[in-house]
């Protein structure tokens, strides 16, 4: 088996922490069952993309069990635990090609080496994966079935792909499923930004200016948990309606430049580039603290920070402290990579359930259903939506009524008024 990992000495930790993200993973456990003895990805080669977790982890193990040959490289140098990565090689028999910390060379020489492997389905996050293979291996799209997309940038960079008549297969925006942006980029990403914050600087998050630009689903949910734990939250925002809930919700809005001028703590979460500039780091407070928790190391345009810096150097484990011209610091978190990754351990894996049922669902619908799909980004059926839920709410021991059959049939009539 070719694989290319960073140890295989730690394969019995990361063992031990899958095994821990399995026990809060009961909804994918249940599909793994089904899978199991229904083997519906018999002979489907996956060629996966993902952030190398242990809630990953168990995706693979779920596939594999549905009967599929699977392949797993790094959607995020920063993001790979390289004991996970040892146990799927050497204990579960599934090939990985990840290394953390790993450089952009070999980043994309694992993404070649993974569609190397065999590519029925493409299972991306970010969508990397799949604009590799539109560039280098334009002759092997036509063997591909389909593909899904786990993340907000990814679907956007797909659509932008299938507008301009690109895209060579039919894919699935998994990151569009109810059950995964409102739960895993809303509480998953709040919870684990304000973590990777935490473990990178034991900052006092209660009484600081906390500015979150951008608020989508993800930035609701970092704005959520900063405000949950004091701090007085300043959302920057270029959509006029995203702005007006943000003042809705309580939050302070403004430009950019007005909020990099008193903020204590940046976290950037839009999906878009070059958000915090030069121009927003000249004016900002000494000893501010800058992070992103956006796909892509971007949002920070890092080329500036380092043009008016005079030295820099790691004061902390993954915080690196810029000292500018006239004596001001400037704290980056993770190299401006996900904070949420690069500076702790990613979603909980109780919302991670849900968004990987989603994947995994994706994979066997694909099989069944790419034939008779364009060439565009779908959304999985509601029916898969709420079935997932369903299956959540039960392993949580929450129970709901049900429409009686004149309630549904009012519903989806027109006949009765008042």
């Amino acid at each position: 088996m070719n694989y290319d990992i960073a140890d295989e000495s730690l394969v019995e930790k990361g063992i031990v922490r899958i095994k821990w993200a399995a026990g809060f993973m009961p909804v994918l456990a249940n599909i793994k069952e089904k899978f199991e003895k229904e083997k519906p990805l018999k002979g489907v080669s996956i060629a996966a993309c993902l952030h190398v977790t242990t809630e990953t982890a168990n995706l693979m193990e779920t596939l594999k069990a549905g009967g599929a040959k699977v392949t797993l490289c790094a959607s995020n140098p920063l993001s790979t635990q390289d004991d996970v990565a040892a146990a799927l090689v050497k204990e579960f028999g599934i090939p990985v090609f990840a290394k953390h910390g790993a450089d952009r060379e070999t980043y994309y020489r694992h993404i070649e080496e993974t569609l190397k492997s065999g590519h029925d389905i493409t299972m991306d996050d970010g969508a990397d994966l799949v604009s590799t293979l539109h560039s280098k291996y334009k002759s092997e799209l036509n063997k591909v079935v389909g593909g899904t997309e786990e993340t907000t940038t990814g679907v956007v960079r797909l659509r932008a792909m299938a507008k301009d008549g690109v895209l060579g297969y039919p894919v699935i925006a998994v990151n569009d499923s109810l059950t995964k942006y409102l739960f895993d980029n809303r509480y998953g990403t709040g919870q684990s930004t304000i973590d990777g914050i935490l473990r990178a600087t034991n900052y006092l998050i209660s009484g600081s200016n906390f500015v979150v630009f951008g608020f989508g689903w993800c930035g609701k949910g970092v704005a959520k948990r900063a405000s949950g734990m004091g701090a007085r939250v300043i959302v920057v925002e270029t959509d006029p309606v995203r702005a007006l809930e943000a003042a809705m919700e309580g939050y302070d809005v403004m430009p950019k430049r007005k909020a990099a001028e008193i903020g204590d703590v940046f976290i950037t979460v839009t999906g878009d580039k070059w958000i915090i500039t030069e121009k927003e780091m000249q004016v900002m407070k000494d000893n501010v603290i800058i992070g992103n928790s956006g796909h892509f190391n971007i949002e920070i345009k890092l080329e500036d920070l380092e043009k008016i810096s005079n030295s820099k150097k790691e004061i902390r484990e993954n915080v690196t402290q810029y000292k500018l011209k006239g004596g001001r610091r400037i704290n980056l978190l993770g190299g401006g990579r996900l904070v949420n990754l690069s500076c702790a351990e990613g979603h909980p894996a109780v919302v991670m359930d849900m968004s990987f049922a989603n994947q995994a669902n994706a994979a066997v619908y694909l099989t069944r259903e790419a034939p008779k799909m364009d060439k565009k980004v779908y959304t999985l059926p509601s029916e898969i939506d709420h079935e997932i839920a369903r299956l959540k709410l039960k392993t949580m021991g929450i129970e709901i009524d049900v429409l009686t059959k004149e309630q549904k049939k009012y519903l989806s009539s027109w006949g009765e008024g008042t």
